[in-house]
């Protein structure tokens, strides 16, 4: 049996403990793991609603209902993985480059044990030193990105690093596979049609909201798969790519986006993939709902996450 499973509600109820992403023991020896959950709890990079820095406590709290059993994917997550929740990456609030350095050193003892990664954010600036890390691991990565925005501006204000533009330095530093990567969900005005083309300009494949309803999900997932291949994958989750109707707290929400349902069967689809890492990213809880919606549906994005990898195991 793998060594690290979640504590056993019916030894201690769901609503005891210290808060780790669902009861997982908070362990930071790396033996016998296959894949952390980590909180990486930085938000200077935001330019609008700020906050994010306190997303990984709100989900780890969300998470507390998360049970082992996965019935969409029909696998028993602690099965077939040991899992951990490592606690948080050292960052340094208010200097984002000096924070991407400590992120990336922070993260690579995990990757070179082997360890998976799931990142809890913070704001999708994050994703870049998790990218850094990864390629320092892996080598460039197929990206799938699911997000109402692509994330690939060149400056806010001058600024090369913030939530905005994340992939276009990581496609910069050679970072991703760009042609075997994806956008989905892409929505809301934008300043003009080539704020929409410019992902498919430098090589991903894209699929704005509206086209993701007109072709239908499971016909861009089968394309998203097809393109992704066999070679390593980072999966990047942004909240807002899920309607703010069912998660109001993040820092841009876009109306026009799927359910929660349809953002969970979006992960679900990707099964089989090669996944070397994940993150989720853009909780803000302090526009959350008081029935705490928007980490509840964070919480279960990452779950699906888990259950990726133990499907993978079952599988293999």
């Amino acid at each position: 049996m793998p060594r690290y499973q979640p504590t056993d509600a019916m030894m201690l109820p769901r609503f005891s403990g210290i808060r780790t992403f669902a009861r997982l023991p908070h362990v930071t020896d790396l033996t016998d793991v296959d894949v952390a959950v980590i909180g990486s709890p930085f938000d200077t990079g935001g330019t609008y609603r700020v906050g994010c820095r306190f997303g990984p406590a709100h989900i780890r709290e969300a998470s507390a209902l998360l049970r082992p059993y996965n019935p969409s994917l029909d696998v028993n997550v602690y099965d077939y993985i040991s899992a951990i929740d490592y606690g948080d990456l050292p960052v340094v609030p208010g200097f984002i480059e000096a924070a991407y350095d400590q992120m990336v050193e922070g993260l690579m003892p995990v990757l070179n044990a082997g360890v998976i990664p799931i990142l809890l954010g913070g704001d999708h600036s994050i994703s870049l030193a998790h990218l850094r890390a990864m390629a320092l691991r892996h080598g460039p990565v197929a990206l799938i990105h699911f997000d109402s925005h692509n994330d690939l501006w060149d400056q806010y204000w001058g600024q090369k690093y913030t939530h905005g533009t994340p992939f276009r330095r990581a496609l910069e530093e050679g970072l991703i596979d760009v042609k075997r990567s994806s956008e989905v969900g892409l929505r809301g005005s934008v300043y003009g049609p080539e704020d929409i083309q410019m992902g498919r300009d430098f090589g991903f494949q894209v699929f704005t909201m509206d086209e993701v309803r007109e072709l239908g999900f499971a016909h861009v997932l089968k394309m998203v798969r097809e393109q992704a291949g066999t070679g390593p994958c980072f999966l990047t989750f942004d909240i807002d790519f899920i309607d703010p109707a069912y998660a109001p707290g993040t820092g841009t929400p876009e109306v026009g986006g799927p359910t929660t349902w349809e953002a969970l069967q979006c992960v679900r689809a990707l099964k089989g993939l090669n996944f070397v890492g994940f993150d989720v990213v853009e909780v803000l809880p302090s526009y959350d709902s008081p029935g705490q919606v928007t980490a509840l549906a964070a919480a279960n994005v990452a779950f699906e996450m888990l259950s990726l990898v133990a499907w993978s195991r079952k599988h293999r």
